[in-house]
């Protein structure tokens, strides 16, 4: 069966056979592929004048448009492939803590290893020579900011579309 003019398939080999040219942002000529570009018109680039582009699906994933919603028009590209969080970006949360500024006091308990003082019978925590308040900068931020991979499991194909076969009737 003669596909669509403007058909996209997914391949399992790399190349585009004769009538199929890869969805990678191509232009084309207008002369040439005339039935082609009467469907596509400038959505993907070119000049509308002499060329046309070709979808670029390089990658991509494809999305189904929706004229409702701005970011789902036919031939935008969205989404990045990384992301660099911000503080803005997170839930708001906190990492509080409680302490105490008193000095502390020695420990009674015995090591819950035996290999570690138990034998002895040994204090595991002592009393300090001279003992400090914890510093007021114990807890703070972290992170650099880096961006970080924003892609889902993926597994790389070859995108094609008919250049020539059957024109699509309009309804």
């Amino acid at each position: 069966m003669d596909p669509f003019v403007g058909e996209i398939k997914i391949c399992a080999f790399s190349y585009a056979p004769q009538g199929w040219a890869k969805c990678d942002g191509s232009a084309m000529t207008i002369q040439q592929n005339a039935a082609l570009y009467s469907l596509l018109g400038i959505t993907y680039g070119g000049d509308g004048k002499t060329t046309f582009c070709l979808p670029d699906l390089r990658g991509r994933t494809p999305v189904h448009r929706n004229p409702a919603v701005a970011n789902f028009q036919q031939g935008k590209s969205l989404g990045a492939e990384t992301v660099a969080l911000t503080a803005a970006n997170l839930p708001q949360h906190s990492h509080t803590f409680n302490v105490t500024s008193a000095a502390g006091a020695k420990s009674s308990g015995l090591a819950p290893n035996a290999s570690v003082l138990a034998a002895t019978g040994a204090n595991l925590y002592g009393a300090a020579a001279t003992l400090t308040p914890m510093g007021a900068a114990a807890c703070g931020s972290a992170g650099a900011g880096a961006a970080h991979a924003n892609m889902q499991p993926s597994l790389a194909l070859n995108f094609i579309i008919a250049t020539s076969g059957l024109y699509p009737s309009r309804p």
